[in-house]
């Protein structure tokens, strides 16, 4: 399902200038050393600011996914844009995880490179360049499975225009207002009747994104979700009744991000025609870290949620940052901003201050107002204070805007690292 010995070989890659965080005194080692060295965030030179991962918190996320999949009867392809990190993808992939999901080429050939060989690539793909070169990817690996979405009768046109093998599809079906799919199960049938006219094409399948649909979780939010879902499943049982899989072994049939997978699960494991050989897939990929915002509020185990089992996920991700300045009262300025974290859900949460002494002290009154590119305003509240050269602890949100920040990120045990991991955006 991937190469091991490629993974393994990260390691061997040496520490520089291009590595923000790391100590000087690590230049020059592997990724290896330097990982298996016990190192101590505050103590071994490491400098602000850091984005760490907390093994512990990791290896329970993918535990509390892999087993609720596993006991829900679910296959997993987490999305791997969330981390692009083949480090991570082997450790989801130990963890049982069908394949690994991709949204555009650029991914897709990072993932070839470290011989991912189940690639579920959530997204049209109609650029020529791009099809010649997965035709040559399919061609060159026998052991290499595809899967990309169509959701019109133009895109297949293109497609069979350029392919000169055979490639899998599923037909995607969106919604109003969202974002790509078939508006409707009708538009979806005649894009499935185009494949079936295509010498090169084979419908395997159906799929889409019900977080498109919407981004409420009350009452009406989760009701969008289970109404699109329902057309879903009508559009998988029209084309079953239609004879579009009739070559077909195992029909599949996916959704999922990070919101609404219990209801996309429930929705899949519902009974299917007689006959019909369903494998559901669930794509999530902010589960591995979960964060301290969009997902701590949306998850399906942070709250009232349709099937049973699974346990909170934890936040697996946190910034430190340095007081850098103090100029007035109630005010800090802190080496982090906007080139480090993310923004575009939720401002970052300030959780606590180290300490001298390694202790650390809850920050519970004091906030995050703005972010520059790289200083962060934290004003302070109650009984909160800070020195020029504190180190503070904050949480994130939506982990999908960190990762393409950090090209090399610490994993760590309290304050010692006991891993780094590669990105590669």
């Amino acid at each position: 399902m991937i190469d091991r010995d490629a993974v393994a070989a990260l390691r061997s890659e040496r520490i520089d200038w291009r590595f923000k965080g790391l100590p000087a005194q690590a230049f020059g080692s592997t990724l290896g050393e330097v990982a298996d060295a016990g190192l101590n965030l505050f103590e071994d030179g490491f400098v602000a600011p850091l984005v760490v991962l907390d093994a512990a918190a990791l290896e329970h996320n993918m535990r509390v996914m892999a087993d609720w999949c596993s006991d829900n009867g679910l296959a997993l392809a987490p999305h791997g844009k969330t981390t692009m990190a083949p480090q991570l993808f082997a450790r989801q992939l130990d963890h049982g995880a069908w394949g690994i999901t991709a949204a555009n080429l650029s991914q897709l050939r990072v993932y070839r490179a470290f011989g991912v060989s189940r690639v579920l690539f959530a997204n049209q793909l109609v650029d020529p360049a791009g099809l010649r070169w997965l035709a040559g990817e399919l061609d060159r690996d026998p052991g290499f499975e595809f899967t990309c979405w169509v959701d019109s009768v133009e895109g297949v046109a293109r497609m069979t225009e350029v392919l000169d093998r055979p490639v899998d599809v599923l037909v995607e079906l969106g919604g109003a207002g969202g974002r790509t799919g078939a508006r409707s199960v009708h538009a979806a049938i005649e894009v499935a009747e185009a494949v079936r006219r295509s010498p090169v094409l084979r419908l395997v399948g159906a799929g889409g994104y019900e977080a498109a649909i919407t981004s409420g979780i009350d009452h009406n939010g989760l009701s969008k979700v289970d109404y699109y879902l329902a057309d879903l499943r009508e559009l998988v049982t029209r084309l079953a009744a239609q004879g579009h899989f009739d070559e077909v072994e195992q029909v599949i049939v996916t959704g999922g991000g990070s919101a609404y997978f219990d209801q996309v699960a429930e929705a899949f494991t519902q009974g299917w025609p007689q006959g019909l050989n369903v494998l559901g897939v669930l794509r999530s990929g902010a589960y591995l870290t979960h964060d301290d915002g969009l997902y701590r509020e949306t998850s399906p185990f942070g709250r009232e949620h349709r099937l049973p089992g699974g346990e909170p996920f934890r936040s697996a991700m946190h910034a430190w940052a340095q007081v850098s300045s103090q100029p007035e009262p109630g005010l800090a300025l802190l080496t982090m901003g906007r080139r480090d974290v993310s923004f575009d859900q939720h401002l970052p949460e300030v959780q606590l201050r180290r300490d001298p002494d390694g202790s650390t002290t809850a920050l519970a009154g004091s906030a995050v107002t703005k972010l520059n590119d790289q200083h962060a305003f934290l004003e302070l509240g109650g009984a909160d204070s800070v020195t020029v050269g504190d180190w503070v602890r904050f949480g994130l949100s939506h982990p999908c805007t960190v990762f393409d920040k950090w090209p090399l990120l610490a994993v760590v045990d309290g304050e010692r690292v006991v891993d780094l991991v590669r990105t590669f955006f």
